[in-house]
């Protein structure tokens, strides 16, 4: 088939004057949105990275190591050993060969490229996930919701002041906001509060039933700026096997975002980016 010259020289010309008169506004901060306009037809550009891309900072030995380093530093619990014992033991089985995932190296991977200045987490227990973000991002504000039940999960839960002295661990300089009780009544209730409050990144890990993981998601998700990434916990977790229904249905099938799920090990782990 011939190509018409003018034509592709005019289509080129068109583009730079688009480009002229109006020009790319970049984010002042590390962002998955790529330049903007205000054009249908490219649409598809919103955003500068997605999951395949940033796989190698969530996935695998580099991710693993970062997390082990954040959980030592940490006030050891009964689960936080048990998974730092798991974690060296796959990498000295599989070394750079170990594809692994959770919600802590999947949080310590993108907040490593997103650099979030807004995050949102509900369900926090002793800080673990919180952790993983504020030590890439000390200077990020966070909005923490959680019910602070004794003995969840057959552990100790010591509250919001003990994860406020546990992120001083990390030079952690933002604010740090906990706002207690349950999160289907206090989330709203905040964001109505609260009305231009945006995120980077929200983790989604409170309650654990279908309806109340997806109240969570409803409420959450209209918040969760465009490049964002929202992160769901337990997709494969053998005592909650309705999750991974919720993330499919909330998430998956949702054209705004771009998932993956990592299912292979452990209870499983998701994580989107808002495409628009």
């Amino acid at each position: 088939m011939m190509v018409d010259k003018c034509s592709i020289y005019k289509y080129i010309l068109t583009g730079l004057r688009y480009l002229k008169y109006n020009k790319p506004r970049y984010n002042s901060k590390p962002s998955l949105t790529s330049i903007t306009f205000d054009r249908d037809d490219i649409t598809g550009y919103n955003l500068i990275a997605g999951p395949s891309t940033l796989l190698p900072y969530c996935v695998g030995k580099g991710a693993i190591e970062e997390v082990i380093g954040v959980l030592e530093k940490l006030e050891k619990d009964e689960y936080a050993e048990y998974l730092i014992e798991y974690y060296k033991d796959g990498l000295e089985r599989f070394g750079k060969n170990w594809v692994y995932a959770d919600i802590t190296t999947v949080l310590i991977g993108l907040s490593s490229i997103i650099m979030p200045e807004n995050y949102l987490e509900v369900g926090v227990r002793r800080g673990r996930s919180l952790a993983m973000v504020l030590s890439k991002s000390p200077e990020c504000n966070a909005v923490c919701f959680d019910m602070w039940v004794p003995n969840y999960a057959g552990m100790d839960q010591p509250g919001p002041d003990h994860v406020t002295r546990e992120m001083k661990k990390f030079h952690h300089s933002g604010k740090l906001e906990f706002i207690n009780g349950d999160s289907h009544e206090t989330m709203p209730q905040y964001f109505k509060q609260n009305p231009n409050v945006y995120f980077d990144l929200i983790t989604i890990d409170g309650d654990h039933s279908p309806n109340g993981a997806s109240m969570d998601l409803t409420h959450a998700l209209p918040r969760l700026k465009v490049g964002g990434a929202v992160v769901f916990d337990d997709i494969v977790h053998p005592s909650h096997p309705s999750l991974i229904t919720v993330w499919k249905n909330y998430i998956v099938s949702d054209p705004r975002f771009i998932s993956y799920s990592f299912t292979d090990l452990g209870y499983g782990v998701g994580f989107a980016i808002r495409k628009y």
